[in-house]
């Protein structure tokens, strides 16, 4: 296992496998950011360590069997509420000693370049079975995966694929995810960057670990189409109750849009109109914003999919310009902007 690669938990520090497979081992709520500034600077952490609240009591009210063990009672956590305030002090007591035992600054001296930070929180079964009167924020444990990530923002462009149906409880990130969308990957076409999900094979909802966006020409009222002023455009984006993950970066695009005047609607984009679209790109918090250069839906139903061969699967393909368009370049831009008003000195966590 790689030397920039490790584990923390209560106060133990161990040799980490990659974090795909670390997630699966674990069931638990978690998110993943980077830091800036040569390790020195987490971006949007106080965003995250919010969404992480969210998944958390998302978890517990509808699906504890993915926050918990299997087989855990679940009279345990009904009823009980979990304060966010709760969780920033629980993740961040557990990022303060990480940070105070120097293993972080260390590694990201050792790996020389910026660091990935995974932060898995998840119900202790052990604790449940000695149940008195505490909350269940007294039966949650917090495990670090800390490694080095050097992709640059928007490097290339990314190539899209849709294979899959959209997911359970996706308004949450939870580990469980890592283990169901495996079985998608068989149907990945070579060079594809990352899988699209849709539950009609139509309207595109997300990418299995990303928030997907269009930029689309907009029509008149008498159909044809606009000019070329930026207020002509429309990003385009699924609504989170559509079931889409609401990403941190997703959040801080929509924000963008709206200070930028670039006019935005949450619709999932529709595959039928993809005529109209100018650009698309993909947010992650490791790849930040990431141009699409290419799209492809294959040919029939989803369902139809799973029942052909890998290699006999015929597609449809939307390319778009090489580059990342006007619009994109914009976003991108006031995104790096804020993730620098933004930034959370790890410092600031000793």
């Amino acid at each position: 296992m790689s030397n920039c690669r490790f584990l923390y938990h209560n106060g133990v520090v161990l040799e980490a496998p990659p974090v795909a497979t670390f997630l699966q081992s674990l069931p638990g709520a978690y998110t993943t950011t980077r830091t800036i500034n040569s390790g020195t600077t987490f971006l949007f952490w106080e965003r995250h360590v919010k969404r992480l609240s969210s998944s958390i009591r998302i978890l517990l009210d509808s699906k504890p069997e993915l926050l918990f063990s299997s087989g855990s009672s679940s009279r345990v956590w009904m009823n009980q509420t979990v304060h966010e305030s709760s969780i920033y002090d629980l993740v961040n007591g557990s990022m303060s000693k990480a940070m105070r035992c120097g293993v972080v600054k260390e590694r990201g001296r050792l790996c020389g370049e910026e660091l990935a930070v995974t932060v898995l929180v998840t119900g202790n079964a052990e604790k449940l079975s000695r149940l008195g009167d505490e909350k269940v924020v007294d039966f949650l444990d917090v495990w670090l995966h800390i490694g080095g990530y050097s992709l640059g923002v928007g490097e290339k462009a990314a190539s899209l694929a849709l294979v899959g149906h959209g997911r359970d409880v996706a308004n949450a990130k939870y580990s469980d995810w890592v283990r169901l969308r495996k079985p998608l990957e068989k149907f990945r076409p070579s060079s594809t960057t990352e899988l699209l999900l849709s539950n009609d094979g139509d309207r595109l909802l997300e990418g299995c670990v990303t928030n997907f966006f269009v930029v689309c020409r907009r029509k008149s009222s008498s159909g044809s189409l606009y000019g070329e002023s930026l207020g002509e455009y429309e990003v385009q984006t699924a609504p989170v109750t559509d079931g889409v993950l609401p990403g941190v970066i997703r959040e801080i695009v929509i924000e963008v849009c709206i200070s930028k005047g670039i006019p935005y609607r949450e619709r999932a984009p529709s595959w039928s109109e993809r005529e109209l679209w100018e650009e698309a790109f993909i947010t992650s918090s490791l790849r930040i914003l990431q141009h699409v250069g290419t799209i492809k839906v294959p040919v029939g139903s989803l369902e139809a999919l799973a029942c052909t061969k890998p290699e006999e699967i015929e597609w449809k393909e939307k390319r778009f310009e090489e580059g990342p368009g006007m619009i994109t370049e914009l976003i991108q831009k006031a995104i790096m902007e804020r993730g620098i008003e933004e930034g959370f000195p790890l410092e600031g966590l000793v």
